[in-house]
């Protein structure tokens, strides 16, 4: 069965049964962290699905598993079918067709994908949808788009925005190898922000900067890093703010020495032309680990207006947190620190959708969520919330 031929009739979520039925696609360490802590809710009646039934192995008796593959649009819309909602934890390259499938059969969706192409179609895809699509639920695309654009707003709600800097990095406590980084999440979803063209706003015009460039080193927390383009952590915030801000981007944080060595892995190796070996060459040689930490920090520049309506000092606002992996979240094991903010990114945007607290259908943005009833969010209070931090320059 093709996407086109599926039922389009009208859908009301609001007799579903509680607890609401969703589906999570993938059985992989954030699949599962997001299933487990969706289910520990008592809110949500959670199905898994994964096309390797070794995978689903371990999760408990209440949470429902189907072996299946997800990207075939039949199978989609069977494991979809009587679902409230779908959380997307596949590969990237995966978003489109369960997007489809989902707004074709009213069931709102919901993903993590860094992919800019990708997040451009399902827009599109949502333009007469009956049912909330949500893509780049994560922690980068996802809260860190929630938090700039909280800065944002603190600058053009009558004042003028200069500069907003994000910068994401997960990152392991002990690094021991060449690279300074291990495994901690997808390695084709990293492998794409360190290939594909970055979204900014450079001199108040929409541009794309080229990854691994714009280099820079900074500490936080008495802690040297480096930071650099990265592409598709901004989300949709450069069509947001389009127009408003002189200057916006996104880099992601490692420690310092990393970027020359991908530099010589993808450029000089000639690595970004085979990705299918660099994948190999990751997962074969650079170790996972569950000691992590996650690393957010996000400035905003600008004049804020006084009470009088005048221009202000120039000043600035800031957003910075560490977040560290946790033991025993929601009756789980040790859950590391990018899966559980990852994780709880997701959970949130479906919470408050559900909820109410945002649209019901078409395409919704992160920055629809704002940073407060993200906190305040059962999920979102997984992140460690530090107040926003103002200094006059």
């Amino acid at each position: 069965m093709q996407p086109s031929t599926l039922a389009r009739a009208p859908r009301d979520l609001s007799p579903l049964p509680r607890p609401l039925p969703v589906v999570v696609l993938g059985a992989g360490k954030i699949g599962r962290t997001i299933a487990m802590l969706l289910h520990a809710s008592g809110d949500y009646r959670v199905t898994v699905v994964d096309h390797d039934a070794r995978r689903l192995d371990g999760l408990p008796h209440e949470i429902a598993v189907r072996v299946g593959d997800p990207t075939e649009p039949g199978t989609c819309a069977a494991l979809l079918s009587g679902a409230a909602a779908v959380l997307n934890a596949l590969p990237f390259h995966a978003a489109i067709g369960v997007a489809s499938v989902a707004a074709q059969l009213g069931v709102h969706y919901f993903d993590l994908t860094e992919d800019v192409a990708a997040t451009h179609a399902i827009r599109a895809l949502a333009s007469d949808a009956r049912s909330v699509l949500m893509p780049q639920c994560g922690l980068a695309p996802g809260f860190i788009g929630v938090v700039g654009h909280a800065l944002a707003q603190r600058f053009l709600r009558g004042g003028e925005l200069l500069d907003l800097h994000m910068r994401v990095g997960a990152l392991p406590r002990y690094p021991s190898n060449a690279l300074k980084y291990n495994l901690t999440w997808s390695t084709e979803g990293l492998i794409n922000e360190y290939c594909n063209p970055c979204e900014a706003i450079v001199d108040g015009r929409r541009v794309e900067l080229p990854a691994l460039e714009g280099l820079e080193t900074f500490a936080l927390d008495g802690i040297e890093y480096e930071a650099f383009n990265t592409s598709g952590g901004l989300g949709t915030l450069p069509d947001t703010l389009a127009g408003r801000a002189r200057h916006v981007d996104y880099k992601s944080i490692r420690y310092p020495g990393h970027c020359p060595q991908m530099k010589l892995l993808l450029n000089d190796l000639r690595l970004r032309e085979r990705r299918d070996w660099l994948r190999d060459i990751f997962e074969r040689a650079i170790p996972e680990t569950e000691q992590d930490v996650v690393i957010v920090f996000a400035s905003a520049t600008g004049y804020r207006p006084t009470a009088e309506g005048a221009r202000g000092a120039l000043t600035q606002a800031s957003f910075s947190t560490r977040i560290g992996g946790m033991d025993g979240v929601d009756g789980m094991g040790h859950v590391n620190a990018i899966q559980l903010t990852t994780a709880a990114g997701i959970c949130t945007a479906l919470d408050l959708v559900v909820t109410g607290m945002l649209p019901q259908a078409g395409f919704v943005r992160q920055e629809a969520m704002p940073l407060d009833l993200f906190l305040a969010n059962r999920f979102g209070q997984h992140y460690a919330h530090h107040p926003l931090r103002e200094t006059v320059a």
